[in-house]
Parts: structure tokens; C-alpha cells; sequence
């Protein structure tokens, strides 16, 4: 299908995404996700095409990372600039907020010409979520009141909760590798805990999966020793999402039983839920000695399942013992990047150059974001831009 012919498709949907924040996969229907889906498609093959998709002369892109991140840190400047926008960091150690400036305050400070707003906030578990809607609530107001000349959007580059953009990716990825969306119903996919020699990874990478891929039909089985639970709610709504789209959801707590007959696998360490509820309350009192005497319980706890790694013996019981391997990156490398985790190296070589293909669709959905929030028909503004032949290099 050539790209005149997919902006033509693209008219069907329906989505409700103009002027909408993008914080939670759940929260959007499934046209909505499928129009992400098909515009950051669109993105990618124009640029391929060497067509300047720029939509905006002026404006910002605020990137406000309380957490570290190198893939979507550079995604999402990526994607900003990729449409026309120009990225500024928020630092809040060099910004008034390290001198108590309120989150009222600094989000109309930095809005004045600013288009987007995109927060990265994992580190507190039941805060993040609760940052980005404190952040959204201060930008209605301002707007609202007239301080702003328009209403930035927020896109959830990774809370608490939800990874959207990662999941997103993951999702685009799995439509390329399947050919459709419809061709996914069936499916089992394995979001498995892995080992790990570091603790406090935010839950958010299998909570996304999980939330998402039970939309599609998949056959879903989430594995994890015992004791390393997920937030309860997102678990029952992946099995209530699962069961309404003809799919299927599980929990077990055996690594290689859950991965035979697998299409999909996402080995993925991440930390209990109870630990992170531990680790938020004392982050928050600022304890350091009792921080480090929760790491060295968890690492300790960790320590119990270093079989829980991803290798030859559990990639055999997969479909035709070559189930397409994913991860969010980095990955815990056993003998590269660590002694022991959450993969072979073996095992991870022979995937390698696909997980960079599943990081690199990843710009393009996060412009995706910022495109169906800014443009009522994503359609129309495609199309004018195809009309417009605009090259990105002047070879």
C-alpha cells in the first residue's frame, strides 16, 4: 500500500486524541491506538521517502525526565524534531523547583510557547500518574485563565503505571513482524520476570504489555516467581481486556512451563509491588540508610532466581523453539553487561538487530502522539503534506 492509499485508510477511524493528553494506554479506545499506530506508520515511510513531515515553524517541546532514560530521551527529542519543533530539558535542579516552586507554577512558566510537554516520572509508585494529571490540571487552568495562548499536550514518556510509548512501540513492532493487528488474535505472548542484579526496575514495562497486548486477541501468560506481584487492578483489567477481545490471560509462576508453545517472549526483570510501595514511602522521607537496607534484602531476594534468565533450554520450548524475543532495553546481559541476568548472550545476539528495530519505531510513535493531538483530522494535514512535496535533504 502506497502512502497516498494508507492516508486514504486513515480517514475510517475515528479517533478521539485532539487536544487529549496521552498518559494511559487504557484510557484510549482501540481506534484511537490504531490511528497512532497508522500515523506514526505514515511518519516513518515519509521520512523513509525523504518528505518533510514539519508541521510547526516555532514552538517547544518540554522534556521533563525525573528518571533516567537514553532511548526515550532521544525518541522523544526525535520526534519533536522531526515535525518541527525544538526540544528544551527541564532540569529541576537548575529550575526554581529546587527552591519550592510550585508544580501550579512551573508548568505555566515553561508553557508560554510551548507545544508539548512530555514527563517521565517512574520512580514513585502511585505518584507518577498523579504528577503528569497535576501537570494537566495546572495547563487547563492557565489556558483557561488566558495565561496561555493554547493548552500544551502531555505525553506520558514512562510513570508509574504505564510505558505507553514503549508499549506502543512494541505493539507497532508486532504488526510489522505479523503482518496486521487481526493477525496477532491468537497469539501467546509471555511477559516474564527475569532475573536481575539490580533492584527497584519499575513496573510499568509488564503492566504496559500486559494492559495493551490484551486488546488484540492475544493469548497472554504473565509469569514471576512468587511474591514479585504487579499492581492487582492492572492485572485484572488485563484479564477482563483479554476474555472481551477473545484472547486469553494467565498467571503462573514457572519461567520454562509458561514459555512453551510461546510466539512472543518478554523477559523483563521488574521489582514486587509491595517493595515499591516500600521504596516510595521511603524515598519520600528521604531515608537513606533504610533504602540501602531494602536493596540489600531485595538483592538478596533477587539472588533466589537467578535461573529465571532467558536461554537456550527455555527458548527450545517456544514455537518451533524460535519465538520472536522483545525487550524495552537496556537488557541484563549474562557474561556482557552483568555476571548473570536476564538473558543469554547467546540467546540476546540472535535478537539483537531486532530489538533495535522495536526501539526504533518508537520517534515515531511519540510523534504520532503529538500529531493526533494537534490536528482534529490527522487525514487532511497528511495529505497537504504529501501535496506539498516538501524534501527533508536537498540532495
Amino acid at each position: 500500500m502506497n502512502l497516498t492509499d494508507k492516508i486514504n485508510q486513515l480517514k475510517e477511524l475515528k479517533s478521539e486524541l485532539y487536544k487529549k493528553d496521552f498518559l494511559l494506554t487504557w484510557e484510549k479506545s482501540d481506534e484511537d491506538l490504531k490511528m497512532v499506530l497508522e500515523v506514526a506508520d505514515i511518519l516513518k515511510e515519509m521520512r523513509s521517502q525523504n518528505i518533510s513531515p514539519r508541521v510547526f515553524d516555532t514552538g517547544l517541546a518540554i522534556s521533563n525526565f525525573r528518571d533516567n532514560s537514553t532511548r526515550t530521551r532521544f525518541s522523544y527529542a526525535s520526534a519533536a524534531n522531526l515535525l518541527g519543533l525544538a526540544v528544551q530539558d527541564l532540569d529541576e535542579q537548575k529550575s526554581q523547583i529546587a527552591h519550592g516552586e510550585t508544580v501550579r507554577e512551573t508548568a505555566n512558566m515553561i508553557s508560554f510557547l510551548s507545544d508539548f510537554i512530555g514527563i517521565r516520572d517512574d520512580m514513585f509508585l502511585g505518584e507518577g500518574n498523579k504528577y503528569m494529571r497535576e501537570v494537566g490540571d495546572a495547563l487547563d487552568e492557565g489556558f483557561a485563565k488566558g495565561v496561555l495562548p493554547e493548552r500544551p499536550g502531555i505525553v506520558n514518556l514512562q510513570c508509574d503505571q504505564d510505558h505507553p510509548t514503549q508499549s506502543m512501540a512494541d505493539l507497532l513492532h508486532l504488526q510489522k513482524e505479523y503482518g496486521s493487528l487481526e493477525n496477532l488474535k491468537g497469539k501467546k505472548i509471555v511477559m516474564s520476570w527475569a532475573y536481575s542484579p539490580s533492584y527497584g526496575k519499575p513496573l510499568s514495562v509488564p503492566q504496559g504489555i500486559i494492559g495493551l497486548m490484551s486488546r488484540f486477541g492475544m493469548d497472554i501468560e504473565l509469569a514471576y516467581p512468587e511474591g514479585y506481584d504487579l499492581i492487582p487492578e492492572i492485572v485484572d483489567m488485563a484479564g477482563k481486556n483479554a476474555k472481551a477481545s477473545g484472547g486469553s490471560f494467565k498467571v503462573s509462576h514457572d519461567m520454562k512451563e509458561a514459555m512453551k508453545g510461546a510466539d512472543i517472549v518478554y523477559p523483563k526483570s521488574w521489582a514486587p509491588f509491595h517493595i515499591m510501595q516500600e521504596r516510595t514511602k521511603l524515598l519520600q522521607a528521604g531515608d537513606k540508610a533504610g533504602l540501602d537496607a531494602l536493596e540489600q534484602t531485595c538483592l538478596a531476594n533477587n539472588a533466589k532466581y537467578k535461573d529465571w534468565e532467558y536461554d537456550h533450554d527455555k527458548m527450545k520450548v517456544t514455537k518451533n523453539e524460535d519465538a520472536l524475543y522483545m525487550h524495552c532495553l537496556p537488557a541484563d546481559i549474562s557474561g556482557v553487561s552483568c555476571k548473570e541476568g536476564e538473558v543469554n548472550a547467546d540467546v540476546f545476539e540472535k535478537y539483537r538487530i531486532k530489538t533495535y528495530h522495536e526501539a526504533g519505531f518508537k520517534p515515531y510513535i511519540i510523534a504520532a502522539m503529538m500529531f493526533t493531538n494537534k490536528f482534529q483530522n490527522p487525514a487532511a494535514t497528511l495529505k497537504q503534506i504529501m501535496d506539498s512535496q516538501k524534501k527533508r535533504v536537498l540532495y
